[in-house]
């Protein structure tokens, strides 16, 4: 495949070896501030996704204001496009017209590590064995690294929003302080930010007996790079790592999509 990374933080550059090891070609990375920026592996750096060469895909991972901006930029040029950015799901309606009336390709996911998606289908079994027995609350905690921009997390958000559809006796989510106790039908799940921790992820069952933890810690950020590779894949209908592209998947779509047809 040919990729162009949007965004060269941190996710960026491991994107970026990754992608060539597995025989991928980064045909340019666009990166607003790039007068000091220099590839890891020499490639392109630009400043606008109208710089871009045609890739095949592009993977986008910046920070929630660029993310719909990039989107659509991308759209227009009818470039498929994965992203990993999270917080800016509020315009997802405006993203799906553009890329329908665009005829173009999306995937999107709070989370692009496997282990996440099978955390999430762990919390919706859990929450409803759990929800018959009104002895037991439930509510979590999720903590990133100190740079990142948004919270809660989109991860966290889609675990409470599994959980919420599988319990009758929680209805709501409240995220962040609560200066008072949680009414019977909220669900409580805080955040912290601290260091440089890639991110936990943490759904608490608890009775006057006993507690139960459904607990996920990423290591690191390989299990997002490697996801999101996969997507792009997935998304161009390759046959996997090093193959040419094919014609791209038109329409928008989320990691769940990808998984279903595994």
């Amino acid at each position: 495949m040919n990729i162009a990374l949007i965004g060269y933080g941190k996710m960026g550059k491991l994107l970026e070896l990754r992608a060539l090891e597995q025989g991928h070609r980064i045909t340019g990375i666009v990166e607003p501030d790039s007068s000091d920026v220099v590839s890891l592996a020499g490639s392109v750096i630009v400043k606008t996704i109208a710089e871009l060469e045609s890739p095949d895909v592009a993977i986008e991972f910046t920070c929630p204001d660029a993310a719909v901006p990039n989107i659509l930029a991308l759209t227009e040029r009818k470039i498929p496009v994965i992203v990993g950015t999270t917080g800016w799901y509020d315009r997802i309606g405006e993203v799906r017209q553009a890329v329908t009336l665009a005829d173009s390709s999306l995937l999107w996911s709070s989370n692009f590590a496997l282990g996440v998606h099978l955390f999430y289908r762990l919390a919706g079994v859990a929450a409803k064995l759990f929800d018959p027995f009104t002895e037991y609350d439930v509510g979590g905690w999720e903590t990133h690294h100190n740079k990142k921009t948004d919270s809660p997390s989109g991860t966290a958000k889609i675990l409470v929003e599994r959980v919420l559809a599988e319990m009758t006796r929680k209805r709501t989510a409240v995220w962040g302080t609560l200066e008072r106790p949680p009414a019977p039908e909220e669900l409580h799940y805080p955040s912290l930010r601290l260091g440089s921790a890639p991110g936990t992820h943490a759904l608490v069952f608890d009775s006057p007996a006993d507690s139960i933890e459904l607990i996920h810690t990423a290591r690191n950020r390989e299990g997002l790079v490697s996801g999101a590779l996969t997507a792009a894949e997935w998304l161009l209908r390759c046959a996997g790592p090093g193959k040419p592209a094919g014609k791209a998947r038109p329409g928008i779509f989320s990691l769940d999509d990808m998984l279903a047809s595994a």
